[in-house]
């Protein structure tokens, strides 16, 4: 008989497989025991103010938006940073890129504070030099801005990029736009005008807008001014063309305002008119408003760069925060303080006595972020009813109709216990919109800032609502968004409750929606 001899290689492999899947099953078991990727985003996103899906400064502190341009593909966004903040001041401009108004990608700061004798930039305008009219290359990047100067005045300044907008140089330590012997002369804003084949500058210049034209971005000279009333200090303007629904093309003034001593807005205050190359002549005196909120500053508006038609709608956007109370923010806590609205479409209308105003819509990209919707196909209410969905962060639309009542809306951010809420409405009897922010915790220590208000008429029975929720934000847009409504909001973070109401009658809300929005930041950017 022959005698067996043991296969070591086998017994070996059988030893070493027992050793990998004790090692597999041990890895699993200590895997199993970690938290999810998933969950670390909830537990996240329930622990942070950051917003979900508005762009905020990704750390220090964040300010006036500058008007975005669009260049190989990209929106290329800047905006005022300070990387001090709050132990010191200055700002500079920090860049940021976007191919969908969404999601942004940080780019780092684009033009750096205190490099020259002329100490840290401010506000102004950034144009893609697409003739190469002052020198420094075809589709240079140029931007001017102001800065304090060493004169200890504020004057006008050109940088400009060889880099796609990535990095600025400063042209001269000269102003190209002197100081004319103002105390306020800041915060230009260029376009190319194509009718008259020159820059356009617009200048902030206390209560007045003042223009100017170059050939060339470098050498500039006074065509004529603006003088507005009643508004307060002005700053940021803008001016466009636009085409209304009726065909017509009307120029558009605007400008960041404050009106409250009247018991106007502070926000974006803007005219339609013609605007003959020299200086703009307004159908009315009196200015609309883009914003009736308290947080819609420093706005400005920009083209489509998707869209050939530059005329037929353009996109805004703001600083959601106000000057009276900018510092007190639950976000100082986790190192930030600074977030900008959604972006808009806006859109010119004509209205039944022949006059025009823009309509704003929400960006329809947000809608990429849906992660889950509710709807309601019809809900009548008399008194309140509270709705199984909850959320801190999504996008609402409803159709609210009635016969007679005296206020009908939606108490948002709603406590558990019911007695913290941010109020969104109609108030039928004293004929307006409003938000309310009074019942919740909010950024204005002084109490003036509670309500926002803007005339609805008494005489319409329904209203379309879209109302926008963050976490430390609410927008409201009411039927076509003639009127918006733009606040900040401090709620609690577990303060998630959705309630409607109507008081004084029976009012019918259809056709609700409510889709809730994932973060990006924590998404793919794109």
């Amino acid at each position: 008989m022959t005698k067996s001899i043991p296969n070591t290689k086998s017994k070996k492999w059988i030893f070493v497989s027992l050793v990998c899947l004790l090692l597999a099953i041990g890895g699993f078991l200590i895997k199993q025991s970690e938290p999810k990727k998933e969950d670390e985003h909830k537990v996240t996103d329930k622990k942070t103010y950051r917003a979900n899906y508005h762009f905020t400064s990704p750390d220090k502190w964040k300010n006036d938006p500058q008007k975005p341009i669009y260049l190989d593909g990209k929106y290329h966004y800047y905006y005022l940073y300070n990387g001090d903040y709050p132990d010191g001041n200055g700002t500079e401009w920090r860049h940021a890129t976007s191919t969908d108004l969404v999601h942004w990608k940080d780019e780092g700061v684009a033009i750096p504070k205190y490099t020259n004798k002329n100490g840290d930039p401010w506000s102004g305008s950034v144009v893609v030099d697409a003739q190469n009219t002052a020198g420094f290359g075809e589709n240079s990047v140029i931007a001017i801005v102001t800065q304090p100067s060493s004169s200890g005045q504020q004057e006008q300044f050109l940088w400009y990029s060889k880099d796609k907008g990535k990095t600025f140089k400063s042209y001269s330590d000269e102003p190209v736009l002197k100081n004319p012997g103002t105390k306020d002369f800041r915060d230009p804003k260029i376009i190319w005008d194509d009718g008259a084949n020159k820059w356009v500058m617009l200048m902030a210049e206390g209560t007045k807008i003042g223009f100017y034209e170059s050939d060339d971005l470098k050498d500039w000279k006074y065509t004529g001014g603006f003088e507005t009333k009643n508004i307060g200090l002005i700053e940021c303007p803008d001016l466009y063309m636009m085409r209304a629904d009726d065909g017509s093309i009307k120029w558009i003034l605007g400008a960041s305002a404050n009106g409250k001593e009247t018991g106007k807005p502070n926000t974006y205050a803007y005219w339609t008119g013609e605007y003959n190359g020299k200086e703009f002549a307004p159908d009315q005196e009196e200015p609309q408003w883009l914003d009736h909120g308290f947080d819609w500053y420093g706005g400005v508006t920009f083209e489509d760069g998707l869209n050939d038609d530059k005329l037929d709608h353009r996109y805004a956007l703001a600083w959601m925060n106000n000057w009276d109370y900018a510092n007190n923010t639950p976000t100082i806590k986790e190192g930030f303080n600074g977030i900008d609205s959604i972006v808009r479409r806006i859109e010119l209308k004509k209205q039944d006595d022949d006059n025009y105003y823009l309509a704003s819509q929400p960006n329809e990209n947000l809608n990429e972020l849906t992660k889950t919707t509710d709807q309601y196909e019809e809900i009548k209410v008399d008194g309140s009813n509270k709705l199984d969905t909850k959320g801190v962060a999504y996008r609402l639309e409803a159709d609210i109709s009635w016969a007679d009542l005296h206020n009908v809306g939606l108490r948002l951010r709603e406590s558990s216990d019911e007695k913290r809420h941010v109020d969104v409405g109609i108030f039928a009897k004293g004929a307006y919109s409003y938000v309310n922010r009074g019942l919740t915790h909010q950024p204005d220590e002084s109490n003036q800032y509670i309500e926002s208000k803007a005339p609805f008429d008494p005489n319409k029975k329904e209203v379309h609502l879209e109302i926008l929720v963050d976490k430390t934000t609410v927008e409201v847009f009411i039927d076509d968004g003639k009127v918006v409504h733009s606040s900040q909001v401090f709620p609690p973070l577990e303060d998630d409750g959705i309630t409607l109401f109507s008081e004084g009658g029976t009012a019918t809300f259809k056709n609700i929606e409510i889709k809730h929005y994932q973060s990006i930041y924590k998404s793919n950017k794109k």
